[in-house]
């Protein structure tokens, strides 16, 4: 799991994409989660500086910017394959 800011955490294996939410296409994503009762707000009233889309059809909002967060889950499959590693 990685944050997304606040004590807010993802599952690593659920997330589809990391995206910058200043598109229409992705506003238009935003307010039909929000309609469907799928949209989850971690920015803590702050700007949403990264939209995190899963598998669930989950839409997170999240204060942290899209390169922290892609630093994150990269950092999560580095620690994850060193420890295969080891287990071998």
């Amino acid at each position: 799991m990685i944050s997304v800011g606040f004590r807010n955490y993802v599952a690593v294996d659920r997330i589809i994409a990391i995206v910058v939410p200043e598109s229409r296409p992705i506003r238009g994503m935003i307010t039909g989660a929000r309609e469907r009762g799928m949209l989850v707000d971690a920015t803590m009233g702050r700007r949403t500086k990264a939209v995190v889309v899963t598998d669930s059809g989950h839409v997170i909002l999240s204060a942290n910017s899209v390169d922290t967060l892609v630093s994150r889950v990269e950092a999560y499959y580095r620690q994850l394959a060193a420890g295969t590693e080891q287990a071998d």
